[in-house]
């Protein structure tokens, strides 16, 4: 049997040498792949105590954001999200059977009442708000290091996702916006999210924090920034074209 690469999560890191590069592995049965028509790329969870191949290490996910391309962490993302969803998806939720792997479909079977359950992501907003030439940047009060991100959120069920732009901005920071548009979208495996972005412009009202979630808020100059999300986030590209736009507009 030949060898393959293979994505070997533990938690939030993953197997890599020092070259960032992924071991290879002979594959076993019922083995999960990122390519499951193929069969190309082994996707397998394992623990700390688990040996690692020699030259290699576990690295956390996020350092792994600022050393490939967008589609080398795109295709980690989507391996990372087939692991969660396989994982969590061994029993029915319609009657709690056992499941078992779609031979040609991305789906877990129940072997009792034949119940399909397909892998399914989380929409969530991302939103850089704009207010002149000043940008607004908030601290969550879960972060545990100085960064300021942006307004992110989920998608609630009967909601557009405009609407949920405004809603969350509302209700974490207090204030109405106009101009919303859509930017660009990025699949984010914090476990199995798609964040989606959106730019906005302040209309009204006065920062009011909803404690519970922020920390801090403010409108920032773009020379005057706190520290920002790594690179390779969206979040970052979203503040740097910002930025971009801003230089060209003076």
């Amino acid at each position: 049997m030949t060898s393959q690469p293979a994505y070997l999560f533990c938690d939030q890191q993953l197997v890599v040498n020092d070259h960032f590069e992924l071991p290879t592995l002979e594959a076993t049965q019922n083995e999960l792949f990122l390519d499951h028509i193929a069969n190309q790329v082994i996707v397998r969870n394992i623990s700390q105590a688990t040996d690692i191949p020699d030259g290699f290490h576990l690295v956390p996910i996020r350092e792994l954001i600022m050393r490939w391309s967008k589609t080398e962490f795109e295709q980690a993302s989507r391996a990372k999200q087939l692991l969660e969803w396989r994982n969590n998806h061994r029993y029915c939720s319609r009657c709690g059977s056992a499941t078992q792997p779609h031979d040609t479909q991305l789906a877990m079977v129940c072997q009792s009442c034949h119940y399909y359950q397909y892998p399914r992501v989380q929409p969530c907003i991302i939103t850089i708000i704009r207010r002149g030439d000043e940008i607004l940047l908030a601290k969550s009060v879960h972060a545990k290091n100085d960064m300021y991100g942006l307004i992110a959120g989920f998608v609630e069920v009967g909601e557009t996702l405009e609407h949920a732009v405004a809603r969350e901005t509302l209700e974490e920071i207090g204030i109405r916006l106009k101009n919303i548009q859509y930017l660009s979208s990025q699949p984010w495996p914090f476990p199995s999210n798609l964040m989606i972005a959106f730019s906005a412009e302040y209309e009204s009202g006065e920062l009011n924090l909803q404690e519970d979630e922020i920390a801090d808020a403010g409108f920032f100059a773009i020379d005057a920034l706190p520290v920002i999300p790594i690179q390779g986030s969206i979040a970052h590209q979203m503040i740097m074209d910002t930025i971009t736009k801003i230089q060209s507009e003076s």
